[in-house]
């Protein structure tokens, strides 16, 4: 567990209460996490649920809501053995989110905004995007998103490995 601690930046603590559900960890707290496994967010959490077939249905596509923020998380497509993944997120209107580099470690990512309005704050510079923008990442850098609105906005995150 020490380990685990030193190389996600996650205090032992947390470490803990979340091994023992005391706690539901934000979704920074997850990244962190599975980064020092060098997996992706979603590939933690199938590990974790045992899902991975070829076929999402969407009645069993796991939800997960960030304590911190109400982001509301859809894992709309992840598998082991293929190099895509598929993510529906919510964010509720004034929330934001903001990720480390290590979140972008081994991925190539795009966002695609479906509903509302996104704010990307990626390495400094700013990117405002409306229902069908789409914005590919760069370099692995922090990141914020940012929905300034009063309404939730709703975009999809597709990830390839690299």
């Amino acid at each position: 567990m020490a380990d685990l601690a030193e190389s996600s930046g996650v205090a032992k603590a947390t470490i803990s209460k979340i091994e023992r559900e005391e706690i539901s960890p934000t979704a920074v707290t997850l990244v962190r996490l599975a980064a020092a496994f060098d997996l992706t967010l979603a590939g933690l959490l199938v590990r974790a649920e045992g899902n991975g077939d070829r076929l999402s249905r969407a009645a069993d596509q796991p939800l997960w809501r960030d304590p911190k923020t109400g982001y509301l998380r859809r894992q709309v497509f992840n598998n082991p053995d293929h190099p895509v993944e598929i993510v529906q997120v919510d964010l509720p209107a004034g929330r934001e989110v903001v990720l480390p580099p290590a979140s972008y470690a081994h991925i190539r990512q795009v966002v695609w905004v479906l509903v509302g309005d996104l704010v990307i704050v990626e390495g400094g510079e700013r990117h405002d995007l409306g229902a069908g923008d789409c914005l590919g990442f760069g370099p692995p850098s922090e990141v914020t998103l940012a929905n300034e609105t009063t309404s939730t906005c709703t975009y999809l995150v597709v990830l390839s490995r690299t």
